[in-house]
Protein backbone atom coordinates (compact mmCIF):
# COMPACT_ATOMS: atom_id res chain seq x y z
CA UNK A 1 0.00 0.00 0.00
CA UNK A 2 1.39 3.37 -0.93
CA UNK A 3 0.26 6.18 1.36
CA UNK A 4 0.38 9.74 0.00
CA UNK A 5 0.59 12.88 2.04
CA UNK A 6 1.06 12.44 5.78
CA UNK A 7 2.94 9.44 7.09
CA UNK A 8 0.97 6.38 8.17
CA UNK A 9 0.97 5.18 11.79
CA UNK A 10 0.72 1.41 12.25
CA UNK A 11 -1.34 0.23 15.23
CA UNK A 12 -2.34 -3.28 16.21
CA UNK A 13 -5.74 -3.22 17.90
CA UNK A 14 -6.42 -5.98 20.42
CA UNK A 15 -9.40 -6.65 22.65
CA UNK A 16 -13.05 -5.57 22.40
CA UNK A 17 -14.22 -2.96 19.93
CA UNK A 18 -15.82 -0.87 22.70
CA UNK A 19 -14.68 0.08 26.20
CA UNK A 20 -15.73 -2.60 28.77
CA UNK A 21 -14.54 -3.35 32.33
CA UNK A 22 -12.00 -6.11 32.84
CA UNK A 23 -14.23 -7.36 35.70
CA UNK A 24 -17.36 -5.95 37.32
CA UNK A 25 -16.40 -2.64 38.85
CA UNK A 26 -12.86 -2.93 37.49
CA UNK A 27 -10.95 -0.64 35.07
CA UNK A 28 -12.13 -0.44 31.49
CA UNK A 29 -10.23 -1.71 28.50
CA UNK A 30 -9.99 1.24 26.10
CA UNK A 31 -11.71 0.92 22.74
CA UNK A 32 -9.77 0.94 19.47
CA UNK A 33 -11.09 4.45 18.88
CA UNK A 34 -9.77 5.60 22.28
CA UNK A 35 -6.35 4.12 21.51
CA UNK A 36 -6.29 5.88 18.15
CA UNK A 37 -7.27 9.22 19.64
CA UNK A 38 -4.62 8.95 22.35
CA UNK A 39 -1.86 8.17 19.85
CA UNK A 40 -3.02 10.22 16.87
CA UNK A 41 -4.73 13.49 17.82
CA UNK A 42 -7.21 14.78 15.24
CA UNK A 43 -6.72 17.99 13.38
CA UNK A 44 -4.71 19.45 10.49
CA UNK A 45 -1.39 17.75 9.96
CA UNK A 46 -2.32 14.66 11.97
CA UNK A 47 -0.84 11.44 10.55
CA UNK A 48 -3.06 9.38 8.26
CA UNK A 49 -4.52 6.31 10.00
CA UNK A 50 -4.23 2.85 8.51
CA UNK A 51 -7.37 2.28 6.43
CA UNK A 52 -8.16 -1.01 8.21
CA UNK A 53 -8.78 1.00 11.42
CA UNK A 54 -11.09 3.55 9.83
CA UNK A 55 -14.84 3.09 9.33
CA UNK A 56 -15.89 2.74 5.71
CA UNK A 57 -16.66 6.20 4.31
CA UNK A 58 -18.57 6.91 1.11
CA UNK A 59 -16.41 8.51 -1.57
CA UNK A 60 -17.06 12.28 -1.88
CA UNK A 61 -17.35 11.93 -5.68
CA UNK A 62 -19.17 9.88 -8.31
CA UNK A 63 -17.35 7.18 -10.27
CA UNK A 64 -14.34 8.91 -11.89
CA UNK A 65 -12.23 7.84 -14.85
CA UNK A 66 -8.84 6.31 -14.09
CA UNK A 67 -5.82 6.33 -16.38
CA UNK A 68 -4.14 3.85 -16.92
CA UNK A 69 -7.22 1.81 -17.68
CA UNK A 70 -7.88 -1.70 -16.47
CA UNK A 71 -5.59 -4.27 -18.11
CA UNK A 72 -3.10 -1.79 -19.61
CA UNK A 73 0.66 -2.27 -19.56
CA UNK A 74 2.52 1.05 -19.25
CA UNK A 75 6.02 2.41 -18.71
CA UNK A 76 7.87 3.16 -15.49
CA UNK A 77 7.21 6.94 -15.68
CA UNK A 78 3.42 6.68 -16.03
CA UNK A 79 1.44 8.72 -13.47
CA UNK A 80 -2.02 7.70 -12.28
CA UNK A 81 -4.57 10.24 -13.50
CA UNK A 82 -8.03 10.41 -11.90
CA UNK A 83 -10.64 12.67 -13.51
CA UNK A 84 -13.79 13.50 -11.57
CA UNK A 85 -17.21 14.24 -13.02
CA UNK A 86 -17.65 17.22 -10.73
CA UNK A 87 -15.42 19.69 -8.89
CA UNK A 88 -13.99 18.30 -5.65
CA UNK A 89 -14.21 20.75 -2.75
CA UNK A 90 -12.55 18.58 -0.10
CA UNK A 91 -9.32 17.34 -1.66
CA UNK A 92 -8.12 15.64 1.51
CA UNK A 93 -11.34 13.61 1.75
CA UNK A 94 -11.02 12.65 -1.90
CA UNK A 95 -7.45 11.46 -1.39
CA UNK A 96 -8.54 9.36 1.60
CA UNK A 97 -11.16 7.68 -0.59
CA UNK A 98 -8.58 6.68 -3.21
CA UNK A 99 -6.66 3.47 -2.50
CA UNK A 100 -3.52 2.70 -4.49
CA UNK A 101 -1.86 -0.65 -3.89
CA UNK A 102 1.01 -2.31 -5.71
CA UNK A 103 3.15 -5.41 -5.69
CA UNK A 104 5.86 -4.68 -4.76
CA UNK A 105 4.75 -1.80 -2.50
CA UNK A 106 5.74 1.63 -3.89
CA UNK A 107 5.61 5.02 -2.13
CA UNK A 108 4.34 8.12 -3.88
CA UNK A 109 2.18 11.23 -3.58
CA UNK A 110 -0.90 13.02 -4.89
CA UNK A 111 -0.82 16.35 -6.72
CA UNK A 112 -3.81 18.23 -8.11
CA UNK A 113 -4.00 19.59 -11.66
CA UNK A 114 -7.44 21.14 -10.98
CA UNK A 115 -10.52 20.59 -8.84
CA UNK A 116 -11.59 17.87 -11.29
CA UNK A 117 -8.26 16.07 -11.73
CA UNK A 118 -5.81 14.57 -9.26
CA UNK A 119 -2.63 12.70 -10.16
CA UNK A 120 -0.42 10.31 -8.24
CA UNK A 121 3.07 9.18 -9.07
CA UNK A 122 5.75 7.26 -7.23
CA UNK A 123 8.64 9.16 -5.66
CA UNK A 124 10.90 7.48 -8.23
CA UNK A 125 10.12 5.58 -11.42
CA UNK A 126 8.00 2.47 -10.87
CA UNK A 127 9.99 -0.76 -10.59
CA UNK A 128 9.67 -2.82 -13.78
CA UNK A 129 6.92 -5.43 -13.81
CA UNK A 130 4.96 -3.96 -10.89
CA UNK A 131 1.24 -4.79 -10.53
CA UNK A 132 -0.91 -1.79 -9.52
CA UNK A 133 -4.54 -1.47 -8.45
CA UNK A 134 -6.41 1.82 -8.05
CA UNK A 135 -9.78 2.01 -6.28
CA UNK A 136 -11.52 5.37 -6.48
CA UNK A 137 -15.09 5.18 -5.30
CA UNK A 138 -16.98 2.88 -7.66
CA UNK A 139 -14.11 2.78 -10.17
CA UNK A 140 -11.31 0.23 -10.10
CA UNK A 141 -8.36 -0.19 -12.46
CA UNK A 142 -5.67 -2.85 -12.28
CA UNK A 143 -2.72 -2.39 -14.60
CA UNK A 144 0.88 -3.51 -15.02
CA UNK A 145 4.18 -1.66 -15.28
CA UNK A 146 6.18 -3.27 -18.07
CA UNK A 147 9.90 -3.35 -18.74
CA UNK A 148 11.92 -0.28 -17.80
CA UNK A 149 12.52 1.21 -21.26
CA UNK A 150 14.40 4.43 -20.47
CA UNK A 151 15.57 6.81 -23.21
CA UNK A 152 18.23 9.50 -22.71
CA UNK A 153 18.73 12.14 -25.41
CA UNK A 154 21.97 14.07 -24.83
CA UNK A 155 22.61 17.26 -26.78
CA UNK A 156 26.33 17.12 -25.95
CA UNK A 157 26.72 13.99 -28.07
CA UNK A 158 23.53 14.46 -30.12
CA UNK A 159 22.82 10.82 -29.45
CA UNK A 160 19.79 8.97 -28.09
CA UNK A 161 20.55 5.96 -25.88
CA UNK A 162 17.78 3.49 -25.04
CA UNK A 163 18.09 0.96 -22.22
CA UNK A 164 15.77 -1.88 -21.32
CA UNK A 165 15.99 -2.95 -17.69
CA UNK A 166 19.44 -1.35 -17.52
CA UNK A 167 20.88 -2.87 -20.71
CA UNK A 168 21.62 -0.67 -23.74
CA UNK A 169 19.42 -1.86 -26.63
CA UNK A 170 19.66 1.02 -29.13
CA UNK A 171 21.68 4.15 -29.88
CA UNK A 172 20.51 6.70 -32.42
CA UNK A 173 22.09 9.85 -33.82
CA UNK A 174 19.64 12.72 -33.48
CA UNK A 175 19.09 16.39 -34.25
CA UNK A 176 17.48 18.55 -31.55
CA UNK A 177 15.77 21.93 -31.91
CA UNK A 178 17.84 24.59 -33.65
CA UNK A 179 18.67 27.92 -31.95
CA UNK A 180 15.43 29.73 -31.14
CA UNK A 181 13.58 26.40 -31.11
CA UNK A 182 15.78 24.61 -28.58
CA UNK A 183 14.31 21.39 -27.23
CA UNK A 184 13.55 21.79 -23.49
CA UNK A 185 15.42 19.67 -21.00
CA UNK A 186 13.65 17.40 -18.56
CA UNK A 187 11.86 14.09 -18.29
CA UNK A 188 9.14 13.54 -20.89
CA UNK A 189 6.56 10.73 -20.92
CA UNK A 190 5.71 8.79 -24.08
CA UNK A 191 2.12 9.47 -25.13
CA UNK A 192 0.28 9.07 -28.44
CA UNK A 193 1.79 7.44 -31.52
CA UNK A 194 1.06 8.27 -35.14
CA UNK A 195 2.21 6.04 -37.97
CA UNK A 196 1.76 9.03 -40.28
CA UNK A 197 0.88 12.63 -39.58
CA UNK A 198 1.30 16.21 -40.76
CA UNK A 199 3.17 18.57 -38.48
CA UNK A 200 1.78 22.07 -38.79
CA UNK A 201 3.46 25.17 -37.34
CA UNK A 202 0.14 27.00 -37.14
CA UNK A 203 -0.83 24.76 -34.20
CA UNK A 204 1.57 26.74 -32.02
CA UNK A 205 1.03 30.15 -33.60
CA UNK A 206 3.48 30.25 -36.54
CA UNK A 207 1.61 30.66 -39.85
CA UNK A 208 2.45 28.00 -42.42
CA UNK A 209 3.21 30.66 -45.05
CA UNK A 210 5.67 32.56 -42.80
CA UNK A 211 9.46 32.18 -43.17
CA UNK A 212 9.57 29.77 -40.20
CA UNK A 213 6.26 28.12 -41.01
CA UNK A 214 5.87 24.54 -42.19
CA UNK A 215 3.40 21.75 -42.84
CA UNK A 216 5.43 18.58 -43.10
CA UNK A 217 4.45 14.95 -43.59
CA UNK A 218 6.22 12.66 -41.10
CA UNK A 219 6.27 8.96 -40.28
CA UNK A 220 6.68 7.05 -37.03
CA UNK A 221 5.86 9.98 -34.77
CA UNK A 222 5.93 9.23 -31.03
CA UNK A 223 4.61 12.04 -28.84
CA UNK A 224 6.82 13.16 -25.95
CA UNK A 225 4.93 16.30 -24.89
CA UNK A 226 1.49 17.80 -25.33
CA UNK A 227 3.23 21.00 -26.44
CA UNK A 228 4.09 19.24 -29.72
CA UNK A 229 7.49 17.60 -29.26
CA UNK A 230 7.83 14.21 -30.93
CA UNK A 231 10.56 11.72 -31.65
CA UNK A 232 9.99 11.00 -35.34
CA UNK A 233 11.54 9.84 -38.58
CA UNK A 234 13.17 12.73 -40.47
CA UNK A 235 15.00 11.34 -43.50
CA UNK A 236 15.61 14.91 -44.76
CA UNK A 237 17.91 15.64 -41.79
CA UNK A 238 19.96 12.42 -41.66
CA UNK A 239 23.14 14.31 -42.57
CA UNK A 240 22.63 16.63 -39.57
CA UNK A 241 21.72 13.89 -37.10
CA UNK A 242 24.56 13.36 -34.66
CA UNK A 243 26.23 16.71 -35.34
CA UNK A 244 23.85 19.68 -35.92
CA UNK A 245 20.53 20.81 -34.50
CA UNK A 246 18.06 21.68 -37.28
CA UNK A 247 14.57 20.78 -36.03
CA UNK A 248 11.83 22.98 -34.59
CA UNK A 249 12.13 21.19 -31.23
CA UNK A 250 11.45 17.57 -32.08
CA UNK A 251 14.01 14.78 -31.92
CA UNK A 252 14.81 13.93 -35.55
CA UNK A 253 16.04 10.41 -36.25
CA UNK A 254 16.40 8.18 -39.31
CA UNK A 255 13.38 6.30 -40.62
CA UNK A 256 14.84 3.02 -39.36
CA UNK A 257 15.39 4.42 -35.86
CA UNK A 258 12.02 6.18 -35.82
CA UNK A 259 10.28 2.93 -36.76
CA UNK A 260 12.16 1.01 -34.05
CA UNK A 261 11.21 3.52 -31.35
CA UNK A 262 7.60 3.64 -32.55
CA UNK A 263 7.35 -0.15 -32.33
CA UNK A 264 9.25 -0.66 -29.06
CA UNK A 265 8.29 2.26 -26.82
CA UNK A 266 5.02 2.31 -24.91
CA UNK A 267 2.79 4.79 -23.14
CA UNK A 268 4.46 5.90 -19.91
CA UNK A 269 8.07 5.27 -20.94
CA UNK A 270 10.40 8.13 -19.91
CA UNK A 271 12.48 10.16 -22.39
CA UNK A 272 15.12 12.24 -20.61
CA UNK A 273 16.46 15.23 -22.56
CA UNK A 274 19.62 16.85 -21.24
CA UNK A 275 22.25 19.50 -21.97
CA UNK A 276 20.21 21.72 -24.29
CA UNK A 277 19.76 25.51 -24.17
CA UNK A 278 15.98 25.13 -24.07
CA UNK A 279 15.15 25.55 -20.40
CA UNK A 280 12.95 22.84 -18.84
CA UNK A 281 9.73 21.24 -20.05
CA UNK A 282 6.68 22.62 -18.21
CA UNK A 283 5.69 20.20 -15.46
CA UNK A 284 2.01 20.85 -16.22
CA UNK A 285 2.39 20.01 -19.91
CA UNK A 286 0.39 16.83 -19.30
CA UNK A 287 3.41 14.65 -20.09
CA UNK A 288 5.87 16.60 -17.97
CA UNK A 289 4.89 15.33 -14.51
CA UNK A 290 8.45 14.44 -13.51
CA UNK A 291 9.51 18.09 -13.86
CA UNK A 292 7.16 19.32 -11.14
Amino acid sequence: MAFAGAAAVALTAAGPAAAVPLWPGGPEVPSVEDVIQSVVPPGPGAPQLPPQLLPEQPAPFSAPSVNPSNGETVGVAQPIIIRFNEAVDDRAAAERAIKITSEPAVGGHFYWASNTQVRWKPFEFWPANTSVTVKAGDTQSSFTIGDALVTVADNNTKTITVTRNGEVVRTMPTSFGKPGYDTPNGTYIVGDKFREMYMDSSTYGVPVDSPEGYRTYVEYATRMSNSGIFLHAAPWSVDAQGNTNVSHGCLNVSTEDGKWFFENSKKGDPVIVQNTAGGTLNGWDGLGDWNL
